[in-house]
């Protein structure tokens, strides 16, 4: 099967890429590259060092004989996707072409409009090419678990039944996202399900929880092939920082009282759903939503799994509680579902001392690359 991967350059979508081609499917990958022009940007840098994208697309050719097509451009430009669509004619499209931080869309006014007309403008392009010449192409979009907020009530995948004055009906879950970054995400997954209520495309809507790790087998076949590890206050998320936070001797950074619970996931675990949700595509017009998480804990939690990991292997780890820079619960109800891809066949990498163990000697092996500059976040929510 022929899938094209948008975003395929950045942290899930290049594990994504490399695992489906090793897999056997005919891989392609378009991007603008223009996460690592944000890095310039921020002046930050992943914590491991990565080659130019042709560098590793190479790299992966010689090491299994695969080739992966690249190509480079922006999917908010209609001409450019179009033509690259119908070059590459995929069967499937796996969607992780977006502006993915929430600090960096609430930097100001700027950041967020461009973390929108990116992720609206680039997902509205594509349903309008799939409409007009890729009926039958089913969609693969990363969502996030942010789209739902923190309710009072479970967390469904996607839908909730529900009664009201003696009539029932099953609806879209209720959104009450966090940032302009989550906000983007909810506008996106409107007009994929508009598109396949009113023009009948297919598409899977994964509400990914935050992602850890560094290593699939494929991205650790070869130093070239490694994936990103972001640290720093808008790309870092909560546990990967943790661990580089535990490598240098910087006390680890749970902002406020770190009751904050979200669903967390191994990045095998990711690519592996992508290709559950390739292997059995949606009917035509279904949206359908899994919510793509395998665990769940709190900031707090994590701070102190890391504690004990690091402590174990000999670092003084520190933790420390800082003002919350974001507008958020801090204490809260958190249960959300999470069975469809489960019982479609995922078998979960949980949290363990081991992986915990892995992340940490990446940190230490690439300590000297980091800037502690950047380790602390510099953008709030509050108004000034």
């Amino acid at each position: 099967m022929k899938v094209l991967v948008i975003g395929g350059d950045g942290y899930c979508g290049w594990a994504t890429a490399l695992y489906l081609s090793n897999r056997g499917y005919e891989v392609g990958i378009l991007d603008s590259l223009v996460r690592r022009h944000w890095d310039n940007e921020l002046g930050v840098e992943t914590l491991t060092p990565i080659a130019p994208i042709q560098q590793r697309i190479q790299r992966w050719q010689d090491l299994t004989g695969k080739s992966i097509d690249l190509f480079t451009g922006d999917i908010t430009n209609y001409g450019f996707l179009s033509k690259a669509l119908h070059k590459f004619q995929p069967e499937a499209i796996v969607h992780f072409g977006e502006q993915r931080s929430a600090p960096f869309s609430m930097i100001d006014r700027e950041h967020a409009v461009l973390t929108q007309v990116n992720n609206v403008v680039g997902t509205l392009n594509l349903l309008y090419a799939m409409r007009e010449d890729f009926p039958d192409c089913h969609l693969v979009k990363l969502g996030t678990m942010g789209e739902y907020g923190t309710p009072n009530i479970d967390i469904e995948e996607g839908y909730i039944t529900i009664e009201h004055n003696g009539r029932k009906d099953t609806l879209p879950y209720p959104k009450q996202p966090g940032s302009m970054y989550h906000l983007s995400k909810v506008h996106d997954s409107h007009n994929i399900h508009f598109a396949c209520r009113i023009w009948g495309l297919r598409a899977t809507d994964l509400n990914q929880g935050v992602v850890y790790g560094v290593l699939t087998e494929e991205t650790g076949m070869d130093e070239l092939l490694i994936n990103r590890l972001d640290y720093d206050g808008v790309f870092g998320t909560a546990l990967n920082r943790f661990c580089i936070q535990a490598a240098v001797g910087h006390p680890l950074t749970v902002y406020g009282k770190g009751g904050q619970t979200r669903g967390f996931l191994d990045i095998r675990d990711t690519v592996r759903c992508i290709e559950i949700a390739i292997a059995n595509p949606a009917q035509a017009g279904e949206f359908r939503v899994f919510n793509q998480f395998t665990e769940q804990f709190s900031v707090g939690d994590l701070a102190m799994m890391v504690k004990k990991a690091g402590t174990a292997m000999g670092l003084n780890v520190e933790i420390n509680n800082i003002d919350n820079p974001r507008v958020e619960k801090e204490e809260h109800y958190f249960n959300a579902k999470n069975t469809k891809l489960l019982d479609l066949g995922l078998q979960p990498h949980y949290l363990s001392d081991s992986l915990l163990d892995s992340l940490l000697n990446f940190a230490v092996k690439y300590q000297k690359r980091v800037d502690f500059n950047q380790i602390l976040p510099k953008v709030s929510w509050h108004r000034n």
